[in-house]
């Protein structure tokens, strides 16, 4: 099946995880993510399938809103809650003023450490590999952009916040440094992604609703028990599928006829005259199947600069056994 679908990620699970647990749920290898989520965090996790995984390269640098909450008093090996204590616990009495003024110094472009266990390579290898083994670990801060940060509430020793950032941000960081701005030590111990490009959280379904309602469409009126039914379950579920117009929504769309759609499907170029302002058009076969990223080359001339497998050639490698790739991130 190719689409997308939205996954309110369970706290303790790797996004590899997530993606696993869907090809078996779904019965296809070609699954993917749009952006990993550390373990301990929840929330949108999108995940694309059939020809629809190529469609990754056009969220690496998708903007993310995040809520969660900040425990003072302690730093951790991590920056998170899953991590190791590091130094003594420190009391410490927070104000909800001051931290809102703190907090307005992270926003905008700033320069930012990466953790110690992150997907960053220091000379190819990524940092967690060096940091599991207790190895020194020096990572060279990177401009990042944090478009908005707020701290909502205060309670004893922990602080509740929204966050809309730019890709490559990591919320691990603000923490551990808002805890070193204060003297007192901080890691993050919990973060729910909201939305991440165009996705949002009312658009996700956990692992279980997902399985349930798979379950639920294989089992026909008067089946034996353990018999399959013989209709194929792809019409109800795409139901919680995103619907293929929403994907990309910066791009315009276009309707191809039959003998247009069949060139496009060949790679070879097309004339939108209506579109010769667009950089990049979604081409569709009629109302929800995607067939083609085309970018404009001249004038109104447009060259389709990647086409998307049709289920049936999905099918096809399935059965062959190819899986489509998946980044991800670090796992403590």
């Amino acid at each position: 099946m190719n689409g997308v679908i939205i996954v309110d990620k369970p706290a303790g699970w790797t996004s590899h995880d997530v993606v696993n647990r869907m090809r078996r749920i779904l019965g296809q290898r070609s699954v993917g993510h749009l952006g990993t989520l550390d373990p301990l965090a929840t929330g949108v996790l999108p995940l694309v399938t059939g020809g629809l995984t190529r469609l990754a390269q056009f969220y690496t640098t998708s903007e993310k809103t995040y809520e969660g909450t900040i425990r003072f008093g302690f730093a951790t090996n991590t920056y998170d809650a899953d991590g190791e204590p590091v130094g003594e616990p420190t009391p410490v009495t927070l104000s909800l003023d001051h931290l809102q003024k703190l907090a307005a110094k992270f926003q905008g472009l700033i320069e930012q450490v990466p953790p110690p266990f992150s997907a960053k390579k220091i000379q190819g290898v990524p940092a967690y590999k060096l940091a599991r083994k207790q190895q020194e670990v020096i990572l060279k801060p990177v401009q990042v952009e944090i478009k908005e940060f707020a701290i909502i509430a205060v309670e004893n020793n922990r602080a509740t916040f929204r966050a809309r950032v730019a890709s490559g941000t990591y919320m691990r960081s603000v923490a551990h440094e808002l805890g070193q701005h204060l003297g007192c030590g901080a890691h993050l111990e919990s973060l729910r992604r909201t939305s991440v490009a165009e996705f949002d959280i009312a658009q996700a379904h956990t692992l279980e609703q997902i399985e349930s309602f798979t379950k639920s469409c294989h089992s026909e009126p008067g089946a034996k028990p353990g018999e399959e039914s013989a209709l194929p379950c792809h019409a109800g579920i795409a139901d919680l599928f995103i619907h293929p117009r929403q994907l990309l929504p910066q791009f315009p769309s276009v309707t191809a006829d039959e003998p247009t759609a069949a060139r496009i499907r060949s790679g070879r170029p097309i004339n939108l005259p209506d579109l010769s302002r667009a950089r990049q058009v979604k081409v569709f076969a009629g109302q929800t199947d995607l067939i083609a990223i085309a970018t404009r080359v001249a004038g109104t001339l447009f060259h389709p600069k990647i086409v998307l497998a049709t289920e049936s050639q999905e099918l096809a490698r399935n059965k062959s056994g190819r899986e489509a790739p998946d980044s991800e991130g670090w796992n403590p």
